[in-house]
């Protein structure tokens, strides 16, 4: 066995009696380690940004994408956002011994639903340093323990942001191993950490598709699968055309590196005349490329021909794909063909079209008349997000504290046997 397999089975066992440990805390401990790491981390907001800088310049100089760059950069702003989060989180209420159900059976027992943390968390993820802070906060305040392994190109501010974390629950009276930092940044460290059925309960992979797939591939240990959005705005006939150019252009500029930003437009063929040549403007103006079918190429000669593989790619750039299409159901077949299941909006007035729309659409985010950009944890008013589910069972969209957790039968009798 390799030093490097060593170290690693190492953590998962320390983390597995941290997770026992983790389960019986209360909320007003767990609440002081999160107001104590926020303050830990505004308190070194000079050596945190200091070391940071030093992985940007490196990122740089290894010629690391524009928007790669952008998830590594901290700022003084970002670092605050982060020590807010941790106390919005300390202040919402704990999922952990709620009971969602009891009843009493004839034979008088009282069979109930308790919920209770996950166990120990692996989340694999790259580039963003605030994801390290994020992920330590959610899964302690849902009573778990996390093995976190970030990625090479933010190798040394992950290091320096787990310290301030390791302080602060030393100070707090927590187990330090509940959170844990994957010390390496050698790829044989993930794949030991997918075959780690014995200590971990659930993989979080956040990354690429490529870093997806080879959890999904590889991983013996359950999987969440998160992050891809190839997600799509759907221009309907009946649709308020200034509404949706506002709606098109938030959804894909406000913020172009992450999964939830709108990558795909569809546009229905009896406003398409009207709606593309002013999409386009704006898009010129504001330095956004449209890739587009035959027909969209014939409305507006500035559209760049788009291929297959434009319809299901997430660009995570200023870039966006669009198709003409002569129905909804025509609309929802291509979401459901070429989507990634993460969020797709509807831009109409017909109320019917809407409904259709979300029962039929496979998505976890479907909306009528409003911006993708707003799937996320804290915009659903559920505090801070692990991530957003794609897939379907256990969780699925933006994955907060109740995400975390599961439940157990907890069953109360007075001497009952079966018979």
């Amino acid at each position: 066995m390799s030093r490097i397999s060593k170290e690693v089975i190492n953590q998962a066992k320390q983390a597995q009696e941290a997770a026992r440990i983790m389960a019986g805390v209360p909320t007003a401990t767990k609440n002081q380690a999160l107001l104590k790491i926020a303050e830990e981390l505004e308190k070194s907001m000079v050596e945190i940004l200091a070391v940071n800088e030093k992985e940007v310049l490196r990122g740089q100089e290894k010629g690391l994408a524009g928007v790669l760059l952008e998830r590594l950069k901290l700022t003084e702003q970002k670092i605050r956002g982060m020590a807010e989060g941790l106390r919005k989180l300390a202040y919402l209420e704990d999922p952990i011994g709620e009971v969602p159900k009891m009843w009493r059976r004839p034979n008088g027992l009282q069979i109930g639903q308790i919920r209770v943390p996950l166990g120990v968390i692996g989340i694999i993820y790259e580039s963003r340093p605030n994801v390290t802070v994020d992920a330590a906060g959610l899964c302690l305040k849902a009573g778990n323990a996390v093995i976190l392994r970030g990625g090479s190109e933010a190798f040394d501010t992950n290091q320096t942001l787990h310290q301030k974390i390791t302080v602060a629950l030393s100070e707090a009276g927590l187990p330090v191993h509940a959170v844990q930092l994957i010390q390496t940044v050698d790829r044989e460290a993930v794949e030991v950490l997918l075959g780690l059925n014995e200590y971990l309960d659930v993989l979080i992979p956040r990354g690429g598709p490529a870093l997806i797939k080879r959890v999904l591939d590889e991983a013996r240990v359950p999987v969440i699968q998160t992050g891809a959005g190839n997600c799509h705005i759907y221009v309907d006939s009946a649709a308020d055309l200034d509404m949706a150019l506002k709606i098109v252009f938030n959804a894909k500029t406000d913020y172009v590196s992450v999964c939830n930003a709108a990558e795909s437009l569809l546009v229905h063929q009896m406003i398409a005349a009207e709606f593309l040549p002013q999409l386009y403007d704006l898009f010129q103006a504001n330095g956004v490329q449209l890739r587009g079918c035959n027909r969209s190429l014939k409305l507006v000669s500035g559209i760049f021909p788009a291929d297959k593989t434009d319809w299901g790619k997430e660009y995570l750039d200023y870039i966006m794909s669009v198709k003409i299409v002569d129905s909804i159901e025509e609309a929802v077949k291509h979401i459901n063909t070429y989507g990634t299941g993460h969020s797709e909006a509807i831009v109409t007035d017909n109320y019917n079209q809407a409904w259709r729309f979300l029962q039929e659409v496979d998505s976890a985010a479907v909306y009528v008349n409003a911006s993708t950009r707003f799937t996320d944890g804290g915009q659903f008013g559920l505090g801070a997000e692990i991530g957003i589910s794609t897939q379907k069972l256990h969780a699925r969209g933006p994955m907060g504290l109740k995400e975390l957790t599961t439940t157990k039968y907890i069953i109360l009798g007075q001497g009952q046997i079966r018979e």
